[in-house]
């Protein structure tokens, strides 16, 4: 099939930047497509039919798709494919009904304004997304490019910096680049004051971290004082293997069932930021914890469920790995998160009781994996003296669907 879609990245030098192919494809549009500053880049005498990007974006995807076969041409900043509004198009059409024509992106001209080494540097978008997407890469030394959403989005990136110990970082705000006002902003994040930045604009980090701040790898098994919860929590040992046995690889969904603080789904997010995760809760005061946690530790996609399993299971997509946190029995949760669960996936749940472990070796006498028993103690101070303090003991089983 010819295509029928063609989305045009430009840069701010405008359409006089564009290559011969790209503006052959704006030439024969009967309908264009873009933001304000892209459609008043067009001659006053182009009198061809135009529309502004709407919002919600997806009221455009349904229209362009409802007019599938006409000549449009969508008018885009940068490079389309990264997070841009290629990538919206790429999910729903074929290769063959849609061209794209990139600009250099955002990225691309940073790393060469700044002489960063682009392939080291950490690049992220904050444009329509939480600020806190910045959490899990505040590392000291890590390098980060983040599109931002408006002109207030550096004061707001230098606040989160330095309430979370980074106040140190040198921040670089590279505004309209490669245009006639391209300029730039440098001042450490603590004593950022400017709040009227050119809306396009790109923010560069330097990370420094303060003597004290608090550093959270993204292997999995944070301190526990990382988490808000009410005991209730999957200590950093047992987490670490809990993890280990889920096994998360990019791209992968988890249903964690009796979420309590979060933390097992919150630590899966946090392993790639390409995965997702759904906590499955049902106690009011948990719920509270989980939705604290997630927004600290930079997972806001972390998306929680309000209420008991399996009734709440039902709807929700299927699932690459379960976590069964909150105990296992016999109660209908295990059989309905094993049938939704996709072949290949991993199931794991942690017991403590002897009921529990009955149920987990009938479950490891019918299906394929691992029973295994956790247990850790940690040092404490008995008066002038050291001594061991074992946790309790768990046994986890690990199931993968063949």
């Amino acid at each position: 099939m010819t295509a029928w879609l063609n989305i045009i990245g430009v840069g701010d030098d405008g359409l006089g930047g564009l290559n011969a192919p790209a503006r052959a494809a704006l030439d024969v549009a009967t309908l264009i497509i873009g933001g304000d500053r892209h459609l008043s880049m067009l001659p006053d005498n182009d009198k061809r039919p135009r529309l502004s990007w709407p919002s919600p974006l997806i009221k455009l995807v349904e229209d362009v798709l409802a007019r599938r076969g006409e000549n449009i041409c969508i008018l885009a900043t940068g490079d389309p494919m990264h997070y841009g509004i290629g990538v919206t198009f790429a999910k729903r059409l074929s290769a063959d009904e849609m061209a794209v024509y990139p600009a250099l992106s955002a990225f691309s001209l940073a790393a060469s304004r700044l002489g960063w080494d682009l392939s080291c540097a950490i690049c992220i978008t904050l444009h329509g997304r939480p600020l806190e997407l910045l959490i899990p890469n505040l590392v000291s030394g890590a390098r980060i490019f983040a599109l931002s959403d408006n002109g207030q989005t550096p004061l707001q990136v230098a606040k989160l910096l330095t309430a979370k110990g980074f106040g140190n970082s040198k921040i670089i705000v590279l505004e309209h680049m490669g245009g006639p006002k391209e300029a730039q902003i440098t001042e450490l994040a603590r004593d950022w004051s400017k709040t009227d930045c050119e809306d396009l604009n790109t923010v560069a980090i330097e990370c420094v971290a303060d003597p004290d701040a608090l550093q959270l790898s993204s292997v999995p098994g944070l301190p526990d004082e990382a988490f808000a919860h009410d005991g209730q929590l999957t200590k950093k040992e047992i987490r670490s293997a809990t993890l280990s046995a889920l096994s998360p690889c990019a791209g992968q969904l988890l249903w964690d069932i009796g979420a309590g603080s979060g933390s097992i789904g919150i630590e899966w997010m946090r392993s790639s930021l390409h995965n997702q995760a759904i906590a499955i809760e049902s106690r009011e005061d948990r719920l509270q914890f989980i939705e604290k946690n997630r927004t600290e530790l930079g997972t806001p996609g972390l998306k929680i469920i309000s209420g008991k399993a399996p009734k709440v299971l039902q709807d929700l997509p299927a699932p690459d790995a379960v976590f069964i946190g909150g105990g296992l029995t016999a109660d209908g949760v295990f059989n309905e998160c094993w049938n939704r669960l996709k072949s290949g996936g991993i199931l794991v749940a942690n017991v403590v009781t002897l009921e529990g472990e009955s149920f987990a070796f009938s479950l490891y006498e019918k299906y394929t994996g691992t029973l295994t028993q956790l247990s850790f103690a940690r040092a404490h101070k008995i008066g002038g003296f050291t001594s061991w303090k074992p946790a309790r003991q768990i046994t986890q089983i690990k199931l993968v669907k063949e």
